[in-house]
Order: structure tokens, then C-alpha cells, then sequence
């Protein structure tokens, strides 16, 4: 059987990129072997430049990058493909950027899937997100995030593999966010500062680089529009109901400084939240989605330190998916919900999917 050469595009070397990278390099026999998968990167970027390869990069990619990197427009790629014959296109997005994004039909119509760990596409105004599937469907094209919703985690699949077997999907519920869930995990069971506990988080890199971006409840929120959206239904951002656990005198309002130097302002509240919950509860920031009474609600919810969410540590993500079928006992999905590893490899299993459909589609024109 001939090898398979896939040709990706990648839009974004920061820590998942540089890692993606990293990891197919490692890799590459074992694909060749197992699978007759060659990967390649022909055109790697970062926001501003785009490194050109052919053949694809090499081990010391990072230094030929800072060398002969070049500023670039989509354009520029999309014609660059072209002019090189480059086949089995596809266009990893790595970013967090809504510049890419609005290329994303683009690129299908010139050629390229497309897998994101950039949550922006799946979030967007609901005529964009219906275009860009349009879009797909005409050209043939297939675009895949599993790693929008719990990093490595199987969510995104699992909700839409049970949706369209017909099953009926009656509420998602869980924690979403590897940071919320650190910070929580170790308030619930430590007699330590919020503040502390936050600061840590941040440290370690669990948090976002502004760690307002976890607290304001906006990414979860955007978590929970991605699964909504999945069971066809058509919410937008707005409709969700985001109990934020930013202060009224703490917030997005402040400046970084002001903000960076007033995270004790956070303890009395919580530590309150804390002592006045029933006993052997713990404090969980969840997710849910009441597909019956068509709630979205992003919020702190305690809970039987017994439970499922009760019961998680580190920066785990828990997701639980209540259906007509199993009734009261839901499908539990747990595991790491953050971190470069595990999101890079969630990307790496898309690419590999696309990878196999394209052989398919090669031995039925064959």
C-alpha cells in the first residue's frame, strides 16, 4: 500500500503548536509504520510570519524558523499550496485569534480541512457557524475540534456520536475549565486562601495569562455554546446565563495592575461561600445545559463531596450527559482537562482522522 502524505498547515507555534510540532517529529516513523501516514508541516506560522518548507520541517525547525520566517497573508499560503501541488491539505489552527478564523472558508474552498483548538469559529454569531458548514458540505471538506471542549478529552464526539444515533440528549453538566477546577479542588480541601490558591494556579500556568479570562465564567460559557450547538440547537453567546466569580470592585473594569495586586479582596467572599455550605459539600464552577427547559447556565453550585464532581482532583474535567436512554445515571467523561500535552495530542488524533478519511476517499477513486 502507498504511503499517504498529509501536508499541514499550521497557524500558531505558541505552546500547543511548538508541541503538535514536537510530537509528530517524534512520531513520524511510528506513522509511516502502523499507519503509511506521512505527516508534514510545508508552512508553519506564527501571528505575524510564516516559515515556507516544501518537503516539510525538520528537527531544528525552531532555529530555521527564527532565520527565514517571513511575514505572510493567507493568501500567500493558499497560493503557495497551489503553486507547489501540495495535496491533502490541512489548516491547524493553534491560535486564539479571530483573524484566522475568518479565513477558514477560504481555505475550504481552496482545498484545505481544517481542525481548531481555537474555540472562535464554534462560538461566533450562529449565520457564521451555518456558512462555514455550508461551506464544508459543498466542497467536501471536514472540520473537526474535539479539543475545544476538554483538551484530550472524547466530549465533543461522544455528545454528537449519541445525537445523531438519534438518542435524546436531555442535560449537560460539568466542569469545564482545568483552572476552575485546580482552584476549587484545592479550596474545597485545603484551609488556604482563595487568593493563594489563585495565585498558584496562575504560576503553574493553569490560568489563562489574565486569569480574569477563567473567573469571568466567558470560557466555560463558550464550552457549553460548543455542546448546545453540536445537538443543532441555535443559541448564541448571549443566551447563556454567566455567574461570574469576578467582584463587583474586582474585575474586567480594573487594570491589570490594580487587578494583579488586589486578589485578597477575593478571600472573604469565598471563604464565606465556604463555611456556609451544608456539611460534606465542596464548591464545583459547572457548566449545565438543561436541553428541556432550554437553560444555559454557567455558575458555583456545591455539591455532596460524595459525588462525581464531588469527588475530582488536580485540574481535572468532568462532563456528565444525561439522556432518555440511561435515564438518571449519566455518561461520565473525566479525565485532564488541560495542558499543552494532552491538547497537542487531541489535535494530532483529529489530523489522524482526517488522515483516514482521505485514504478512504483515495481507494474509492482508485
Amino acid at each position: 500500500m502507498s504511503t499517504l502524505r498529509i501536508n499541514i498547515v499550521l497557524f500558531g507555534i505558541g505552546n500547543v503548536g511548538s508541541t503538535l510540532v514536537n510530537q509528530v517529529i517524534e512520531s513520524q516513523k511510528f506513522f509511516l509504520e502502523k499507519r503509511n501516514i506521512d505527516l508534514r508541516f510545508p508552512i508553519i506560522t506564527n501571528s505575524t510570519l510564516a516559515f515556507f518548507e516544501k518537503d516539510g520541517i525538520k528537527n531544528q525547525w525552531e532555529a530555521n524558523f527564527a532565520q527565514s520566517a517571513i511575514p505572510f497573508r493567507v493568501e500567500d499560503i493558499i497560493e503557495y499550496a497551489q503553486e507547489q501541488e501540495l495535496e491533502n491539505l490541512i489548516a491547524v489552527d493553534a491560535t486564539a485569534s479571530s483573524d484566522i478564523v475568518k479565513n477558514y472558508i477560504p481555505l475550504i474552498q481552496n482545498g484545505f480541512d481544517i481542525v481548531a483548538a481555537n474555540k472562535k469559529a464554534n462560538t461566533l454569531h450562529f449565520d457564521f457557524y451555518k456558512e462555514l458548514r455550508r461551506n464544508l458540505k459543498k466542497y467536501d471538506k471536514t472540520f473537526l475540534y474535539e479539543t475545544n471542549v476538554g483538551a484530550g478529552l472524547p466530549v465533543v464526539q461522544t455528545i454528537n456520536d449519541l445525537h445523531f444515533s438519534g438518542e435524546e440528549i436531555t442535560k449537560i453538566r460539568g466542569v469545564f475549565s482545568g483552572s476552575l477546577s485546580y482552584i476549587f479542588n484545592r479550596f474545597s480541601a485545603e484551609e488556604i486562601p482563595f487568593s493563594n490558591i489563585l495565585l498558584e494556579a496562575e504560576k503553574y500556568g493553569y490560568t489563562e495569562p489574565d486569569s480574569r479570562e477563567d473567573l469571568s465564567g466567558n470560557d466555560v460559557a463558550r464550552k457549553l455554546l460548543i455542546l448546545a450547538r453540536e445537538i443543532e440547537k441555535e443559541y448564541e453567546f448571549s443566551n447563556i446565563k454567566i455567574s461570574s466569580l469576578l467582584l463587583p470592585d474586582l474585575n474586567e473594569t480594573n487594570s491589570k495592575a490594580e487587578y494583579s495586586v488586589n486578589k485578597q479582596l477575593f478571600d472573604k467572599p469565598f471563604h464565606i461561600a465556604k463555611i456556609t455550605q451544608a456539611d460534606s459539600h465542596v464548591l464545583r464552577y459547572v457548566g449545565e445545559f438543561d436541553v428541556v427547559k432550554k437553560e444555559l447556565e454557567v455558575k458555583l453550585i456545591s455539591v455532596p463531596q460524595s459525588s462525581a464532581l464531588g469527588q475530582l482532583k488536580g485540574a481535572d474535567n468532568l462532563i456528565e450527559i444525561y439522556t432518555k436512554s440511561y435515564g438518571e445515571i449519566p455518561i461520565v467523561i473525566q479525565g485532564a482537562g488541560a495542558g499543552k500535552e494532552v491538547t497537542a495530542r487531541g489535535v494530532l488524533t483529529d489530523i489522524l482522522k482526517i488522515a483516514e478519511k482521505t485514504k478512504i476517499k483515495e481507494a474509492v477513486w482508485l
